[in-house]
């Protein structure tokens, strides 16, 4: 690796060494013991360079490097030293002197093997925890930037993480066995589906991200249900491994990436992105309570100022089609006539397009739907331009209290099951 491989002992590398065991030798001290205290005189002025250079490196070079990125316009830097990159990057320095230094140090070949392949893993570790914390600042870095925030990002910087984590795994074996990377990954390549098995929800959540992000599925802040997941609240969070979604009533469900892109779920962006948001509500109109207008009622309707112009325009209209027709008007069946039911579609109809809350660019209509045995569904179809959750469902109610308090004045009445019929609700 770095500096293994030095078998041969060398007078000059050893010179250091050298110089101590001779003076311990004067001193009177025997061989042995001077063999073994110049070793540990050696090993202990090892250290205590270790621990200089690292004084200086934690004291000097990081606080210079700090205030350095303190005093810069931009603010990526700031977001490495909160992260801890340059703190990690600074610890590599005095592995690296215990690393070089270690053949000096020692004469014994395990000693050196020790010092060298210990501070070599470790300065693997600490580059490793310098990448992570590298990926989580450029996570946050993109995830403020306009251009970036809605993009799931968190999951490429997550995946390079990982491979970091993989390759550097892969390293301190080779360190630990000593073999070559190349060697060794050639090897772990035939592992490869014991590797795809440990990593399954690393390369799914990976792919699924991509979908994710290539096809503009989910984004953090989107709004998305999704029943089977009990999920129905706002995307806090695109990771890797997770989707984390703050429901309505404040608890956190965690879902899968892949989910998203092998089930089904709903993503209510396109309606927080459009004019307004949608009501599709029918009232249930009893079929007894429809009847013809007569002229009494037409003329009690034209007092109401939403339905003035249009009874005197329809019953135009209608005088017009049963004259040119020869119409018998003694019989009511005969030829066209108004409805209370039609009356009081075209008031509602008049109604939404004069409310000042109702999208006007966006559909409004009021339909009649297929008549069963609670009596004649009345839709209101439309869109409510404040789409805030709390506004939009007292604007709603405020409509459909108006839509029912008004529907006696046609003469018409609400289906509603008789008071003295039992409710049977259902236990299971």
């Amino acid at each position: 690796m770095f500096f293994i491989g030095l078998s041969e002992r060398s007078t000059a590398l050893f010179g250091v060494v050298d110089k101590i065991y001779r003076l311990l030798i004067e001193w009177g001290v025997s061989p042995s013991l001077a063999n073994i205290f110049d070793e540990v005189i050696s090993l202990a002025l090892l250290f205590i360079l270790a621990w200089l250079v690292n004084l200086f490196a934690k004291v000097v070079l990081y606080r210079l490097i700090v205030k350095f990125a303190h005093y810069t316009a931009v603010k990526w830097d700031d977001n490495f030293v909160k992260h801890g990159v340059l703190k990690q990057l600074v610890r590599i320095f005095p592995l690296v002197v215990v690393a070089a230094a270690a053949p000096i140090a020692l004469r014994s070949h395990l000693g050196v093997t020790i010092l060298q392949k210990g501070s070599q893993i470790l300065i693997v570790y600490t580059i490793l925890k310098a990448v992570g914390g590298a990926t989580r600042a450029l996570s946050e870095i993109f995830s403020t930037s306009k251009e970036y925030a809605d993009k799931p990002l968190k999951v490429i910087f997550q995946v390079i993480a990982v491979i970091a984590y993989f390759t550097g795994s892969i390293v301190i074996l080779s360190i630990l066995i000593n073999k070559s990377f190349s060697a060794l990954f050639a090897t772990l390549g035939a592992s490869m589906a014991i590797l795809m098995l440990i990593f399954k929800d690393s390369i799914l959540g990976f792919v699924a991200g991509w979908q994710l992000s290539l096809n503009d599925m989910v984004r953090p802040g989107d709004w998305i249900t999704m029943p089977k997941y009990n999920a129905d609240g706002d995307v806090e969070d695109i990771s890797l491994y997770s989707i984390k979604v703050r429901n309505f009533d404040k608890t956190i469900t965690t879902i899968p990436p892949y989910a998203l892109v092998s089930d089904s779920f709903q993503n209510w962006r396109g309606m927080q992105e459009s004019g307004g948001r949608r009501v599709k509500r029918s009232i249930l109109i009893d079929m007894h309570s429809i009847k013809f207008c007569t002229p009494e009622m037409l003329e009690n309707f034209s007092k109401i100022a939403y339905l003035k112009e249009y009874i005197e325009r329809t019953e135009e209209e209608i005088i017009q089609y049963n004259l040119e027709s020869g119409i018998d008007n003694s019989v009511l069946v005969n030829g066209r006539r108004q409805t209370n039911i039609g009356v009081f579609r075209a008031y509602l109809t008049e109604y939404l397009k004069r409310h000042n809350m109702v999208s006007k660019e966006l559909t409004a209509m009021v339909r009649q739907l297929q008549p069963n045995e609670k009596g004649i569904p009345l839709e209101l179809y439309f869109f409510i331009s404040d789409k805030n959750w709390v506004s939009y469902e007292k604007i709603q109610a405020d409509i459909f209290d108006h839509v029912m308090a008004i529907v006696p004045i046609f003469e018409l009445t609400i289906f509603q099951f008789p008071s003295n019929v039992p409710l049977i609700i259902d236990q299971n």
